[in-house]
């Protein structure tokens, strides 16, 4: 449904901490199932760890948040002016880490919204490597204008 150009038009991360690759399916203010492909060249890997890669449990609630933005962000398309918004995290609870993500793993992005809000807004995420749940989370992000250096 979005390739990573697509993707790079919504949300200002760029490499190497663009966490999202693909977006399947997206339904707005509702839910988004997204892809990030993890290879061996990913920068973490060479110090997490050598000898046994494995990807930073804070980078796979990352890539859920960033699915969350492309989320937010697609949703208030023409609603209001998304070029002049930025999404930064307000909360994180409830995350859980269950099996490992190596590379050569397709993490699957499942991110639903709880709760929409002018100003914040409430997403479930879950991170999946074929049917194992890898990682889940409740983030709760804020939605504020670049002009003001990301003050609400």
């Amino acid at each position: 449904m979005m390739d990573v150009l697509k993707i790079m038009e919504l949300l200002p991360h760029r490499y190497p901490f663009l966490l999202v690759d693909k977006v399947l399916e997206l339904e707005p203010m509702k839910k988004i199932i997204a892809i990030k492909n993890v290879t061996f060249n990913e920068h973490f890997f060479q110090g997490h760890f050598p000898g046994a890669p494995v990807m930073p449990g804070v980078l796979i609630i990352e890539a859920m948040a960033q699915a969350g933005g492309v989320l937010l962000l697609k949703s208030a398309e023409g609603k209001i002016d998304i070029k002049n918004k930025l999404i930064f995290f307000a909360a994180i609870d409830k995350v859980k880490f269950r099996n490992p993500v190596k590379p050569g793993d397709q993490l699957r992005l499942e991110v639903n919204v709880l709760r929409a809000g002018t100003k914040l807004s409430q997403f479930g995420g879950k991170a999946y490597v074929d049917d194992k749940l890898s990682a889940e989370a409740i983030m709760t992000a804020m939605l504020v204008d670049k002009e003001k250096g990301g003050n609400a």
